[in-house]
Parts: structure tokens; C-alpha cells; sequence
């Protein structure tokens, strides 16, 4: 009869560890794409803030125009991408096609001292705050939900409900992972 007991209890204290850890598997995989949701959102924010910039800095220099269409074409590429993976490969394009437009806007002092310019560079700042605080929380994530994917005894859980690892979003070159500023 004890032991009978015994084997009860365990059963029980599996059940419930098993139940402890499909809960968590459930909420970190929630987080994970609360996260990446926030992340889309402030670059919904950056991708439409960028028209702006493209249209204020072509009034000053309009034979930049190969320029001003890699922004235009990067930012595209942007807006479509649906995946992280395509997401991280867009934005490095575009982090790179906005230094060059930066880049170009320091050769017109007149750009330069528009004040239209400077608001939307320093919202334009403000978004990547915004992003780079978002991205960490969301690689934060992602690391609590892999740890708990890949470990054991919750890989065999993770394994039975086809709980995934997610992917990071990170930048690899670490020139990009500076926010771009221009002083003007």
C-alpha cells in the first residue's frame, strides 16, 4: 500500500512539474513574440520617418541621386522583409544606405542648418534608442526561451509540444551597432 502510495506521489509531482514547465515553455514563447512585435513597431516608426528625410535632403542635394535611391531601395527591402532573419539582413542594408545619406548631408551646410532636417534627424535618433532598447529585450527573451528549449529535462516537453528555438536579433559588424549620428 505504501508503495503504492509512493509511486502515486511521484506520478502527481510529474504531472505537475510537466505542467510547470509546458506553462513556462507557453509564456516565454509569448514574450518572445511580444518582443519581436515591439521591435516591428519601432521600425514601422523608422521606415516611415525615412520618405521625410530622403525628400528634405533631395531639395538640397539632387545630383546625390544614387544615393537617395539606395535609401529608398533598402528601406523597401525593409518594409517587406517578413522573417527576423530577413529583417536583420534589411535593416543592415539600410543601416548602411542612412550612413551614406548622413554622410552626403554633411556636404550641405544649408541641409545642414534646416530645421526640418534636424528635427527628423534627432527623431530619427530617438527611434534607434527606441530599437536597440527593444532588440535587447527580445534577445533577452530569446535566450530564457532557448535555455529552457534546449535544456533538460524541459527539452522533453519543448520536444513533445514542438517548442522551437527563436532566432536572435543581432548585428553582426560592430561599426552597425552604433546608432548613426550626424553632427551637424
Amino acid at each position: 500500500m505504501i508503495t503504492l502510495i509512493i509511486v502515486i506521489a511521484l506520478v502527481v509531482i510529474f504531472l505537475l512539474y510537466g505542467v510547470s514547465i509546458y506553462n513556462r515553455l507557453v509564456k516565454l514563447k509569448n514574450l518572445v513574440q511580444e518582443a519581436w512585435s515591439s521591435i516591428d513597431v519601432m521600425l514601422k516608426k523608422r521606415h516611415d520617418l525615412i520618405p521625410n528625410l530622403v525628400e528634405t535632403v533631395k531639395g538640397y542635394a539632387t545630383h546625390e541621386r544614387e544615393t537617395l535611391d539606395s535609401v529608398t531601395r533598402a528601406r523597401a527591402q525593409a518594409v517587406g522583409a517578413n522573417s527576423v532573419e530577413s529583417k536583420e539582413a534589411a535593416e543592415k542594408n539600410l543601416n548602411q544606405a542612412m550612413m551614406n545619406l548622413f554622410a552626403v548631408a554633411e556636404q550641405y551646410p544649408d541641409l545642414k542648418a534646416n530645421t526640418n532636417f534636424q528635427q527628423l534627424q534627432s527623431e530619427l535618433t530617438s527611434i534607434e534608442n527606441d530599437i536597440e532598447k527593444s532588440r535587447r529585450y527580445y534577445n533577452g527573451t530569446v535566450r530564457d526561451n532557448n535555455t529552457l528549449v534546449e535544456s533538460f529535462p524541459s527539452n522533453i516537453i519543448a520536444n513533445m509540444y514542438k517548442f522551437e528555438k527563436s532566432p536572435f536579433f543581432e548585428l553582426d559588424n560592430i561599426a552597425e551597432r552604433e546608432v548613426p549620428t550626424v553632427k551637424f
